[in-house]
């Protein structure tokens, strides 16, 4: 189930409590994890994938697909409401960030280069998700 996350009382020292430190990395402080590596980059199980910080449901394993990347990639989130989008300059590339719309954890980028029928690619990182299987 989501908890609703209060931006003002969720410090640094709480989300270093709840995350390991890769968890924390990836989600607090924007790091991404290594292509190749991440448990859910070829995980093939039907079920959904929530945020590792607060348990908003963000992606189901229907909307899945390989897309030779090295991360979890998915044409399309559970709701448009689930996740943000910024601008990202960082590496000198511009990029779409994703974020947890409920707790701003860093999730990873969306690119214009995904398949049918959205035509986006969402690489998220693994440690930022959580698999729950479909029962």
């Amino acid at each position: 189930m989501a908890v609703f996350v209060d931006k003002d009382t969720h410090t640094d020292a709480h989300w270093r409590q709840q995350l390991s430190a890769d968890e924390f990395a990836v989600t607090r402080l924007k790091h991404t994890e290594r292509p190749f590596t991440g448990r859910y980059w070829d995980n093939q199980q039907a079920g959904t994938y929530v945020c590792v910080c607060c348990n908003t449901p963000l992606f189901v394993s229907d909307t899945k697909f390989d897309a030779g990347c090295g991360w979890p990639s998915y044409f399309e989130p559970i709701s448009p409401d689930c996740i943000l989008e910024e601008r990202d300059t960082s590496h000198g590339m511009v990029r779409t960030e994703t974020l947890c719309a409920n707790c701003g954890a860093h999730l990873g980028h969306v690119f214009p280069d995904g398949p049918p029928p959205t035509g986006r690619r969402y690489c998220i990182n693994s440690l930022s998700l959580k698999f729950i299987p479909a029962e």
